[in-house]
């Protein structure tokens, strides 16, 4: 039988989420990582933790660039929690994305002390809701809110990015209430941009009076 990896040997303390992000960005050699080695870093939490990296960046007020990099590969990482996969994949495209090591390190300080904070109050709770077959309609609901961080107006990246961060939290720490919070507020964002669309098509017949 293979010896158990670090993480989940009960006899050492587990690394905390905090501190693989710390690590990943502190591991980045050269000015900037493709999506396939930050991938690569992560293991066997890998679904999890990348979706983490992906949507942490996306929870910035009017930050451009780097959100515009991990939207796509964060919907199609998405929907391979829905089709079950037990590993995440990206084709070549979508992998070779690359993002500044500089910016991965700020993130890693700037994310840390929120992610310690979660971390401080999450436990196992309800963890059917982060296991199979409960977790792809988790996928199906990630796959909605990564897609709406695609819409292309000014700060619509920040409440679905920080309700996939919320999700991923909740699938890594086994905290199914975690998991329903995130649910709601993206539910919530959903429903917010849909009654502003349909609102602003009505104006708009208005207006010209159709």
């Amino acid at each position: 039988m293979p010896a158990p990896l670090p993480e989940t040997n009960p006899d050492e303390q587990p690394i905390t989420i905090s501190r693989r992000l710390d690590d990943l960005a502190r591991d980045a050699q050269g000015t900037a990582v493709t999506l396939d080695w930050i991938m690569a870093q992560l293991h066997e939490r890998a679904f999890g933790l990348f979706l983490l990296v992906l949507a942490l960046p996306c929870c910035i007020p009017f930050l451009y660039g780097i959100p515009q990099i991990v939207a796509l590969p964060l919907v199609f990482v998405s929907a391979q929690i829905l089709m079950g996969r037990k590993m995440p994949w990206l084709p070549g495209r979508l992998g070779a994305r690359q993002v500044p090591a500089a910016s991965l390190q700020k993130l890693a300080d700037r994310a840390g002390p929120w992610l310690r904070r979660i971390e401080a109050v999450s436990r196992p709770r309800l963890a059917a809701l982060t296991r199979r077959p409960l977790d792809q309609i988790v996928g199906v609901a990630l796959v909605v809110f990564s897609a709406s961080i695609l819409v292309p107006l000014p700060g619509t990246n920040t409440v679905p990015g920080i309700a996939v961060v919320i999700v991923a939290m909740g699938l890594l720490q086994r905290d199914g209430i975690l998991v329903i919070l995130g649910t709601i507020l993206g539910t919530a964002w959903i429903a917010t941009l849909l009654i502003a669309g349909a609102t602003l098509a009505s104006l708009l017949k208005g207006w010209l009076g159709l």
